[in-house]
């Protein structure tokens, strides 16, 4: 840096033939890295002549989505843009290993492409790019039976044509991509099916936002209509809090879709997650109700079996019916209700996977736990019932820090209390709040859930786990 400033060092544009000095210093070093590795420098950086001819060969007209869907260091990419001869274009790819992934991102940011999206994964099995040709790549490559989407962040459409070609997509593709998207689910729910539902609005900009809120009122509650694990919720109480609560739900939403959904909040009792299950040939079953506590759309504890007046559970039982009928295909499905004593029982979501919620079960809550009912479920095998054995709670261990190689330290003390498992999730980056694990308790049933809970809660807060930073 004290080299860098000297004042005889001149950088701006008038004394330089590229103003991207730093970017084309990166450049510089990536390729002379290369040329020291050898053989193994193609997996990462393709020579700027080979790059260079491509990028002009294929030049992109403005306004162009560009994809390398084995990017490396990003080096064709940053060369593609270039050509289109303005800023109206989008540069997207992938690359599988960790450390050309992390030069790429290092590489857009000198060159300025901060907005490319570049993610790290193997794209043939674990395609990350939103586009459909990519999909379909990754589908003729490895010519699946079964098609089990872990998530919705990939252009759900065409799971259509995967199962216009045969392939079973689990539990269907019209429930994956109605459940990705809130507006679907909702006309669904609330406009088809007739079921309960708080009242709502949309709204594509801030100014529909603030005529939404007109008519629902404070508090309310703001969601992306495409988002996962509680990403751009916010509760609202006041006017004033509108313009951080659109940017936080414009920066949690998946997809291109810029659009949220306004929800009346309302003041429930309690919630709970239906865990249900349809069948290839069989009835539709049900678990028993699961009661869970959130914390900014985000499941922190879960409790089964929860209580629930037979009345209530009845009425949640015929909408999670109705709702997963209407979606069809086989698995588990994850319905959420608020159920509130003098307002009654309200549809509030549905995921189409086994829920966060339901690892519960992973304490042996239930004969066959939400993973054992969901993989019978799919492949088509019996499930003659589904009953309750023990009483559970689970608590999920969130990071503290931030940290690209976590680690975990004093899991003795958790593992040495009686009827208690811990999972750990294994993800390779911590973020301050990010869930990396669970610790779920279990008991007799007719024990104490209340005990129960504050058992599991107490272990999941203690620091017996911790993430550190490898140096």
């Amino acid at each position: 840096l004290e080299d860098f400033a000297d004042e005889k060092l001149q950088f701006d544009e008038s004394h330089l033939d590229n103003n991207d000095v730093i970017g084309d210093a990166y450049m510089f070093l990536i390729e002379h890295f290369a040329s020291d590795a050898g053989k193994k420098a193609g997996e990462f950086f393709t020579p700027k002549e080979v790059s260079t001819l491509l990028a002009k060969l294929t030049k992109s007209a403005p306004g162009s989505r560009i994809c390398d869907p084995t990017c490396g260091s990003g080096s064709l990419l940053i060369k593609a843009g270039r050509e289109v001869g303005s800023d109206n274009f989008s540069l997207y790819g992938q690359e599988l290993n960790g450390s050309t992934w992390a030069l790429a991102m290092m590489n857009m940011l000198l060159h300025g492409f901060d907005s490319a999206v570049i993610r790290w994964g193997d794209t043939l099995r674990n395609p990350k790019l939103k586009d459909g040709d990519a999909l379909m790549k990754a589908v003729e490559e490895v010519k699946p039976d079964i098609i089990v989407p872990e998530i919705e962040a990939i252009r759900t459409e065409r799971l259509y044509d995967c199962e216009k070609q045969g392939i079973q997509v689990v539990p269907s593709a019209k429930a994956v991509n109605f459940t990705m998207n809130r507006k679907a689910i909702r006309e669904l729910a609330h406009t088809e099916l007739g079921l309960k539902t708080a009242n709502y609005k949309y709204a594509s900009t801030y100014e529909e936002l603030l005529e939404a809120t007109k008519t629902i009122g404070f508090p309310c509650i703001i969601k992306p209509l495409m988002s996962s694990s509680g990403h751009g919720q916010s509760k609202v109480d006041t006017p004033e809090e509108l313009p951080q609560a659109w940017e936080c739900a414009c920066g949690g939403a998946r997809g291109d879709l810029r659009e949220v959904i306004v929800e009346q909040f309302i003041p429930f009792d309690f919630e709970i997650t239906l865990l249900t299950v349809t069948q290839k040939n069989g009835p539709t079953l049900f678990c028993q109700p699961i009661g869970h506590v959130q914390k900014g759309g985000d499941y922190r504890e879960s409790f089964q079996p929860a209580p629930v007046s037979e009345r209530q559970l009845i009425e949640a039982q015929e909408m999670a019916r109705k709702i997963t009928s209407a979606l069809s295909g086989s698995g588990i499905w994850g319905v959420e209700f608020f159920l509130s004593d003098k307002e009654g029982v309200f549809f509030s979501e549905l995921s189409p996977r086994p829920h966060d919620t339901g690892m519960v079960t992973l304490a042996g809550t239930q004969n066959l736990s939400e993973f054992e009912l969901h993989c019978r479920a799919v492949l088509g095998l019996p499930i003659p019932e589904i009953s309750q054995e023990k009483n559970g709670a689970s608590a999920v261990i969130l990071s503290e820090i931030e940290s690209e190689q976590p680690d975990y330290e004093g899991m003795e003390e958790v593992c040495s209390a009686d009827k208690t498992y811990l999972r750990i999730f294994g993800k390779p980056v911590a973020h301050v709040g990010r869930r990396m694990g669970v610790v779920v308790c279990y008991d007799k049933v007719g024990t104490s859930l209340d005990a129960l809970r504050d058992k599991c809660k107490s272990l999941a807060s203690k620091r017996f786990f911790s993430v550190v930073f490898f140096v």
